[in-house]
């Protein structure tokens, strides 16, 4: 089965086009800048990939385009759109609707909606995506994939929030997390790796990029997360500020005269790590200004692996121990020093890196001590083949039931 894999965002448009059966990446690419003069596409596999400017008035134009790269030129992908057997959509927020991956219905849509003020950057993007697709592909079941689904099985006294507990029964505040598809993908990669049942093990996952989450899976069930009733909870991120004192939002709010979608943007757009720095929200930029001499770099690296070091050491607490520590995504996979400044201190813990496999590259690898007795390791995430595996099993599932009936 030849899954596509969308993923929208405001102004952009992810996707992958996997054969699941074969594990296969047929194609891949990205729309960006979408409505704006600038806009562009980027399509192709490794050195095969070629940049494109293209007019993109809006995510129709970019589905339209997506689809015809697919099937245009010597190293089409496919070459009917027909090879195209079901879509499957990443969505950041399906709030207490969705606990698992559902087929894409009118009831499904309207739900999505309904919790686009819990995601605003994300669910409406997703919509516009869907509608594209059903534009343009008519009749190809489709299956939303949520971020937050993972993290329906948190028990009460981890996602509640002590608030009056009618802000709960009225508007559903309480804490849903996201990046969860990445989270179980590395979960259950880490098991393989260790080769243990997830079943009979205490997992830490950090997602580690310019959005980040941790996570505490407890015999592969998930209790505690990093992310709240939205992504800008938890840790320092790229441009979001994490978790603060909640009395901040109205102190500065008054003394800025800001309004609330001020102070929103403020928080989600020009905090983080380029906030504190003042260079960039990318890592790898604070880390050379940093090293430079840039002091408000530096602390900025300071914050970020204190913040993650702080999660760690909470989720140990919550568990009762850990048996691993599994981290993935841009800054988590690459950066030796990072990793190096967040366990830093932790060998009490039983958590030792070693230095040397630490300096190494490579694919899924273990970087603790052969003594250490939490196992360190990295795994990239790879969130397209979880929402292509779970679409070809729903899909497959209602094939077969419609087969049988």
């Amino acid at each position: 089965m030849n899954v596509l894999v969308i993923n929208a965002g405001s102004s952009s448009l992810k996707y992958q086009l996997i054969n699941v059966e074969t594990h296969t990446l047929m194609a891949k690419g990205i729309c960006e800048r979408v409505g704006s003069a600038q806009a562009f596409h980027k399509h192709g596999l490794d050195d095969n990939e070629v940049v494109i400017d293209a007019k993109m008035a809006d995510h129709d134009d970019a589905m339209a385009l997506v689809l015809d790269s697919l099937v245009s030129g010597e190293d089409a992908a496919i070459s009917s759109l027909s090879e195209i057997d079901a879509v499957g959509h990443r969505i950041v927020q399906g709030g207490k609707y969705f606990d698992r991956s559902v087929l894409i219905d009118d009831d499904v849509i309207a739900k999505i909606d309904e919790l686009a003020e819990l995601a605003p950057l994300h669910n409406g993007a997703a919509l516009m995506g869907i509608r594209a697709c059903q534009k343009h592909m008519p009749g190809i079941p489709m299956v939303a994939v949520f971020d937050t689904s993972f993290f329906q099985t948190l028990p009460p006294k981890a996602y509640m929030y002590p608030l009056p507990y009618e802000m709960y029964e009225k508007y559903a505040i309480r804490k849903y997390g996201a990046h969860g598809t990445s989270h179980r993908y590395i979960s259950e990669r880490a098991a393989v790796v260790l080769d243990e049942p997830l079943e009979d093990l205490k997992l830490i996952t950090l997602h580690l990029g310019n959005g980040c989450s941790a996570s505490a899976i407890d015999h592969g069930v998930a209790v505690d997360t990093s992310m709240g009733l939205t992504p800008l909870d938890g840790l320092m991120m790229g441009t979001r500020c994490g978790a603060i004192d909640p009395a901040i939002v109205p102190f500065i709010m008054e003394h800025e005269n800001l309004s609330a979608a001020e102070m929103n943007d403020l928080m989600n757009k020009k905090s983080g790590l380029l906030g504190i720095s003042g260079v960039s929200n990318d890592l790898r930029s604070v880390r050379t200004a940093s090293e430079e001499g840039n002091e408000r770099a530096m602390l900025a690296y300071d914050m970020f692996s204190n913040s993650v070091k702080k999660c760690i050491g909470q989720y140990i607490a919550v568990m009762g121990g850990v048996d691993a520590i599994v981290l993935t995504a841009g800054v988590g996979e690459n950066c030796e020093k990072m990793r190096r400044m967040i366990f830093s201190g932790l060998q009490p813990l039983g958590i030792v890196l070693d230095e040397e496999k630490n300096r190494h590259r490579g694919f899924e690898r273990i970087i603790s001590t052969d003594d250490s007795a939490v196992q360190i390791i990295i795994i990239p995430t790879n969130e397209e083949y979880m929402i292509a595996r779970d679409t070809y099993e729903i899909v497959h599932d209602q094939q077969v039931g419609i087969s049988a009936q």
